[in-house]
């Protein structure tokens, strides 16, 4: 289950709160501001590593699709600098007013729906995307759409966290499985979703074959944390997961028993709270699925 959720989606009616237009109910209204900078904090050390292998070069131009409070926006930016060029794009206006004051002066944040970009064709190197596209009701036409502003030869990286389930107690595997079922149900019934709903991003290299993107590539990163945890690692686990995504809204999906352990095992005052333990281990992948936008004489596409 993805927990980290930047939103960039159909705004068909994104001015009615009551009517969400994404999957996870996302609207331009909808402000989570505090757990996107605490994962990309948690996250950073390879979110840059990603950045990195993308090999970007000064002169480029970036756009960030979903780039939720903007801190991707300077390591972007540090790597095409001086005379490359960034953009980022969300749809929350309480998103773009933190990345706003997150980026450099010269990067541009655009308050918009990527879906329908008001943005030149063919007119970027890279477009970075983490988070994003599990929102889209269709996220096959979404990367489509991306893909058309892409240059000859330029290239999509679509970034997902948690296509695998996370580790959260390597020394109780079945609360884990049980808490992380739970997560699926309470997603399931707010939304009235699927599994498969859920689950679909993991066709994201089918919708970049579909986008009609050449030499698809993925690259799974590992995001591992052991005690003692650094500050943002401990922040982004107690705020974001233990208070943010589970807490209360568990209670109904597991049994009075396990839901008095997870409390336990999430209580920084309990002596059995979870990220105090030596033993601590936590486990999420972060995948990277990278595409190209085919040159003009590419013959690799040309049917046979």
């Amino acid at each position: 289950m993805n927990h980290r959720l930047p939103s960039s989606i159909d705004m068909a009616s994104a001015t009615d709160p009551a009517h969400p237009c994404g999957l996870l109910g996302d609207t331009p209204e909808r402000d989570y501001s505090r757990k996107l900078q605490l994962f990309n904090a948690f996250a950073e050390p390879e979110l840059r590593l990603a950045i990195a292998g993308l090999a970007l070069k000064p002169g480029m131009r970036v756009l960030d699709a979903g780039c939720g409070t903007g801190e991707a926006l300077k390591w972007l930016h540090d790597a095409v600098r001086p005379t490359g060029s960034v953009v980022g794009m969300d749809l929350s206006a309480a998103h773009v007013r933190v990345a706003r004051g997150a980026a450099p002066d010269s990067v541009q944040v655009l308050q918009e729906d990527l879906t329908r970009p008001p943005l030149a064709a063919k007119s970027f190197d890279l477009i970075w995307s983490v988070n994003t596209i599990n929102h889209l009701r269709d996220p096959s036409a979404g990367i489509g759409t991306l893909a058309g502003l892409l240059r000859p030869g330029g290239r999509i990286a679509i970034g997902q966290s948690s296509l695998l389930a996370d580790q959260h107690f390597a020394w109780d595997a079945r609360l884990e499985r049980l808490t992380n079922e739970a997560v699926r149900r309470y997603y399931e019934a707010r939304y009235g979703l699927t599994e498969s709903d859920l689950r679909h991003v993991r066709h994201l290299l089918e919708w970049m074959h579909l986008a009609g993107l050449a030499h698809v590539t993925a690259r799974t990163f590992i995001i591992e944390r052991t005690a003692p945890l650094r500050p943002a690692d401990e922040a982004y686990l107690l705020e974001a997961i233990y208070r943010g995504t589970w807490g209360e809204r568990l209670r109904p999906y597991l049994t009075s028993e396990d839901y008095t352990e997870l409390c336990r095992l999430c209580d920084p005052m309990h002596p059995s709270y979870a990220l105090h333990r030596r033993d601590f281990h936590f486990i999420q992948t972060f995948t990277l699925v990278i595409g190209e936008a085919p040159a003009r004489h590419d013959s690799s596409l040309v049917p046979t």
